[in-house]
C-alpha cells in the first residue's frame, strides 16, 4: 500500500496525473448553506464519489446570505475569478424578487438583474469558463401560480432562460424542476416543508433534488 501511495504521489509531483476540474457554485444564503452536511454541495460531492468522480472535481461554495444579482457581479473577481475555475454554477434570483416584499422594497428591477447576469456570464466566458446559469426555484410551494410573489418570480425564470439562451450558458432549470417535483408530491398544498424549511431555503428533500440536478452539468 505504501509503495502504491508514493507511486500516485511521484505521479502528482511530476503532472502526470490530469488536474482536478475547480468548480465555484456562486449565489446566495442557499449556497452559502449547501457546504454544511446534508447540503445540496455535500450531496452532489458524494453522488460524484459513488460514480468513481469525486476525485475529477474540486468543488468550492461561493455563497453569502442576502445577495442578489448586484453583490455577485461586485464580488466576482474576489470569490470567483481570482480562483481560476474552469466550471462555475450560478444560483441566484431569490432575494432580487423577495426583496420586493421586505419592508426596504430592495430587489432588483428585471431589466438590471438581466443585464448583471449578463455581465457575470460574458467575464466569466471570456477567461474560457463554462456557465452553468440556475434559475431562481421557488417563493413558497404552494401549487403553481397561488405564492404571493409566483408571477414575478416566473418572470426572472425566464429572464434567466433568455440570458442563458443569449450568452451560450448552460441552463440548470430548477424553478421547472422544483414545480414538477411539488405538482407531484405537495398533495396537501402546503406552503413549505416539502422541499424548503420556510419556503425557500432548503431541506433535505431540496438539496437532494438541486444536486441531483447540478450533477448532470458535470
Amino acid at each position: 500500500m505504501k509503495t502504491v501511495l508514493f507511486a500516485i504521489g511521484l505521479l502528482g509531483l511530476f503532472g502526470w496525473l490530469p488536474p482536478k476540474k475547480r468548480v465555484v457554485f456562486f449565489g446566495d444564503s442557499i449556497t452559502q448553506a449547501a457546504v454544511k452536511p446534508d447540503g445540496y454541495l455535500d450531496v452532489l460531492k458524494k453522488e460524484l464519489d459513488k460514480n468513481g468522480r469525486g476525485g475529477d472535481y474540486e468543488i468550492v461554495g461561493a455563497g453569502i446570505s442576502g445577495n442578489k444579482v448586484p453583490d455577485l457581479q461586485a464580488r466576482l473577481e474576489r470569490d470567483v475569478l481570482s480562483r481560476n475555475p474552469d466550471v462555475v454554477f450560478i444560483y441566484i434570483g431569490i432575494n432580487d424578487v423577495w426583496h420586493y416584499a421586505q419592508p426596504n422594497n430592495s430587489g432588483t428591477p428585471k431589466a438590471k438583474f438581466e443585464s448583471g447576469l449578463t455581465d457575470i456570464i460574458s467575464q466569466l466566458k471570456a477567461k474560457n469558463i463554462r456557465v452553468v446559469l440556475c434559475t431562481p426555484s421557488v417563493i413558497g410551494e404552494a401549487a403553481a401560480g397561488t405564492n404571493p410573489q409566483d408571477k414575478m418570480l416566473d418572470e426572472y425564470a425566464a429572464a434567466s432562460r433568455e440570458v442563458a439562451q443569449a450568452t451560450g450558458a448552460a441552463l440548470c432549470d430548477l424553478r421547472a424542476a422544483f414545480q414538477r417535483y411539488l405538482g407531484k408530491h405537495n398533495k396537501d398544498n402546503l406552503d413549505k416543508n416539502v422541499l424548503t424549511t420556510d419556503g425557500v431555503h432548503l431541506n433535505n428533500a431540496g438539496n437532494q433534488l438541486v444536486a441531483r440536478e447540478m450533477v448532470a452539468f458535470l
